[in-house]
Order: structure tokens, then sequence, then C-alpha cells
């Protein structure tokens, strides 16, 4: 297969669905977008008088946390929303699908994550000595994730 005809991980977008329905059409923007995987978990059960190997059965599906990164921006509605759920424990949960676009920025690829909720934020170091752009980090946790290929 040609490289051109590979998806390339630097074309996404990252939309929130207020209220799991509204977009929010400010907050699109990552430079960064990391924990798009699950995992099943199994669980083993011995068969009486069997002791070369266990039977492996598959039990719940858990999913790591997503986590986004962009520059800090002044004040924007997602920052509302994590900032209402971290210092008031008020949450509001709402989907987010993260679309991978093709060179001519039709969408290729998707994951979309239900019932999402803030359950970190961080701010980078603030250092005199270096000359770097503030980034912010968050990170949310959801019931469910839907892989789609377009």
């Amino acid at each position: 297969m040609p490289v051109k005809d590979l998806p390339l991980s630097f074309r996404f977008g990252v939309f929130f669905f207020v209220g799991g329905l509204v977009p929010n059409p400010i907050d699109i923007r990552f430079q960064k977008v990391s924990g798009l995987g699950a995992t099943v978990a199994l669980k083993t059960h011995a068969e009486g008088g069997q002791n070369l190997y266990t039977h492996r059965f598959p039990e719940t599906i858990g999913y790591q946390n997503l986590v986004l990164e962009r520059s800090a921006p002044l004040i924007s509605p997602l920052d509302i929303e994590f900032n209402i759920s971290l210092s008031l424990f008020k949450f509001s949960a709402s989907n987010v699908l993260v679309t991978l676009f093709d060179d001519g920025g039709a969408p290729t690829a998707g994951w979309m994550f239900l019932n999402t909720y803030p359950v970190r934020w961080a701010t980078s170091d603030l250092d005199a000595g270096q000359n770097g752009v503030v980034i912010d980090t968050m990170e949310l946790a959801y019931t469910r994730m839907q892989i789609m290929r377009l």
C-alpha cells in the first residue's frame, strides 16, 4: 500500500456534543489525543481434573481514559464545564467524537465516546527559563467507545 493511501495521525478533529446532542463549535482543536483503546477482561475457570490449562472467558470490557492536549485558551465552554465538574463536583456527561481526516478533509475514521465526564485536568509547568506554549491536558472517563471506519 503506498504511503499516500495510509491514514496520517495529524489530521484529526475532536467534537464535543453538549448534552449528548448539540456540537460545541469552539472546542475542536487539540494537538494530541490518546487513550483510544479497549481491553477485554478475562475470567479463568479451572476444570476439575484438568491440570494442563484453564478455560478463559470474556467477562467485561475496560476502557482507557481519553486524554486530550491543547494550548491553554483564555476561556472556552469546555474549560467552564471542566471547572464546574472539578470545583463544584457537578458532572454533566457529554458525547465526544474524534474524527480522522484524509488530505482532502474528508472523514476516514472515527471514535465515538459515550457519556464522557472529566476526571483530570492539568496545566503544563510555568517556567520563566523556557519559551514554550502553555498546554492543558484534559482526561475523560466514559462508559463506552464505538469505532467507526468510513
